[in-house]
C-alpha cells in the first residue's frame, strides 16, 4: 500500500503515538555514543510540535528480553533528547498503566512525554493483541518513524495499525523514496553486498536474486559454508582470512572488480571485524571502493554505518539507510509489516 505522510494527515491539537528509532548505542557506563537516531526524528517531532500536538513517544533500546532492566531504560533518551530539543521532555518510566495516562491527561499542546522501553513488555514483541490496543489507546492517531525495525512484526510496529489511524513520518518517507528509486529505476548493474553475523540477511536472497544482478557474500555469512548458498552464477562467496575475521585479500580484489562495473551498489554488513587495526583491511577497501564509485550507492546497518564514520567516508555514500535488515526485507518483498494493515 502507499503510505499516508504526516503532512497529508490532519494532526493539530491531537495526541500523537509516535513510534521513534532510538535504538541507539550506549558505551559501559550507559552514556549514548552516537545519538543520530535520535536526530532523525527530528523533521517530524518539530512539525507536530508546530502543528500543537501532543506527541507521546514510544521507542525501545537493546534486547531485555521482555523484563525490565535498568540498563536499558530510555530515561538517558529523554535527557539526551531534551538537550537536542531544547526543550522539556516529560518521561514516564511505566509503559501503559495509571502512571502514564494521568501523565498524558495532563499534558498540555506542544508538549513530549517519552514512555519506558517497550520492550521491558514481553508483548511487544509477541505483537499481542491486547498491547496493541492498549497502546492505540493512549492517542488518536500513529506516526511511524522507526523504519529500521518496521520489517518486525512487534505491537508497536504492525499491531497499533488494527486499532488506529497511521501514517508515516519524514524520515521513515525519505528511506522509502531512496529504496523505491532501486526497485523502479535502477542504473544496472545491480551489486548486492551482504556481510556482517546476522544470517537472516539471507532470508531474502531467493527474491533479491531477482533484482539484482550480482550478490557478494563477505563477513561471517561464508562461515556458514558453500552449501548454504544457491549454486548461481549470481553469487560470489568470499574467502576468509585464516582466523575468519576478515575476507582474504583475494576476495577484496574479487568483490572490488564487481564494484568497478556497478551502476548500483548496496551494502549492508561489514566484512570483518573492522574494530580491530589487524581486521579491518576487508571493511576499509570495500567502502574506499564503494566511495570512489561513479555508481548509485546505499548503505544499511547500524554496524556498517559505524565502519563509514570510522574510515571518514559517511558523505562520500549517495543514501545512508538507519537498518539494514528493514531495507532488505522491503527490496525483496516491496512492503513491510509496518505498511499493511
Amino acid at each position: 500500500m502507499k503510505p499516508a505522510k504526516v503532512q497529508d494527515t490532519t494532526v493539530f491539537g491531537k495526541r500523537i503515538l509516535l513510534r521513534a528509532d532510538f535504538d541507539v548505542p550506549l558505551n559501559k557506563d550507559g552514556k549514548i555514543t552516537d545519538d543520530t537516531r535520535i536526530k532523525n526524528s527530528f523533521s517530524t517531532i518539530n512539525y507536530l510540535l508546530n502543528q500543537k500536538a501532543k506527541i507521546i513517544l514510544i521507542a525501545h533500546l537493546g534486547r531485555p528480553g521482555g523484563q525490565r532492566d535498568e540498563s536499558l531504560s530510555l530515561r538517558p533518551v529523554s535527557e539526551r533528547l531534551s538537550e537536542l530539543l531544547k526543550r522539556k521532555i516529560l518521561f514516564s518510566d511505566e509503559i501503559l498503566g495509571s502512571k502514564t495516562k494521568k501523565l498524558i491527561s495532563k499534558m498540555d499542546f506542544g508538549e513530549i512525554v517519552l514512555l519506558e522501553n517497550l520492550r521491558f513488555d514481553s508483548r511487544e514483541e509477541e505483537n499481542d493483541k491486547n498491547f496493541s490496543k492498549e497502546l492505540s489507546s493512549l492517542a488518536d492517531l500513529y506516526v511511524n518513524e522507526a523504519f529500521s525495525v518496521s520489517h518486525r512484526k512487534h505491537s508497536s510496529i504492525a499491531g497499533v495499525l488494527e486499532f488506529m489511524p497511521f501514517c508515516f513520518g519524514f524520515y521513515f518517507q525519505k528511506e522509502i523514496k531512496a529504496l523505491d528509486q532501486i526497485l523502479n529505476s535502477p542504473k544496472r548493474p545491480v551489486l548486492l553486498i551482504l556481510g556482517g553475523k546476522k544470517k537472516s540477511k539471507l532470508d531474502q536472497i531467493g527474491k533479491l536474486k531477482l533484482l539484482v544482478d550480482k550478490i557478494a557474500i563477505g563477513g561471517e555469512l561464508p562461515l556458514l559454508g558453500k552449501d548454504s548458498f544457491p549454486e548461481d552464477q549470481k553469487i560470489i562467496v568470499a574467502n576468509l582470512t585464516q582466523n575468519n575475521r576478515d575476507i582474504s585479500a583475494l576476495s577484496i580484489d574479487e568483490f572490488k572488480k564487481e564494484i568497478a562495473k556497478a551502476g548500483t551498489i548496496i551494502l549492508v554488513g561489514t566484512m570483518g571485524a573492522f574494530e580491530e587495526e589487524e581486521n579491518e583491511a576487508g571493511t576499509r577497501e570495500i567502502i574506499k571502493a564503494l566511495a570512489l564509485s561513479s555508481a548509485f550507492t546505499v548503505v544499511g546497518g547500524g554496524d556498517t554505518q559505524a565502519a563509514l564514520t570510522k574510515f571518514g567516508l559517511t558523505d562520500k555514500i549517495d543514501y545512508i539507510s538507519s537498518g539494514g535488515g528493514a531495507m532488505l526485507f522491503y527490496l525483496a518483498q516491496k512492503t513491510l509489516p509496518a505498511l499493511e494493515k
